[in-house]
């Protein structure tokens, strides 16, 4: 799988989340479950906008400033 800029990609899987966070596949979907992540289903598998992931990671940095 080649690697694309966040700034190309429309959607991510959970394991580019879990890259991308650093984080394990639980807490990924404990964000999601908690309605701190956004995120939406295609079929069966999971799915996250990577303006979701943007707008996640810049709250995060503001609540941290």
């Amino acid at each position: 799988m080649s690697k694309a800029p966040l700034t190309s990609i429309e959607s991510l899987m959970v394991p580019e989340v879990m890259e991308a966070l650093r984080i394990s596949r639980s807490k990924v979907y404990d964000l999601i479950r908690s309605r701190q992540l956004e995120s939406f289903t295609v079929g069966r598998s999971r799915r996250i906008a990577a303006d979701s992931l943007r707008t996640f990671m810049s709250e995060r940095i503001e609540e941290a400033a």
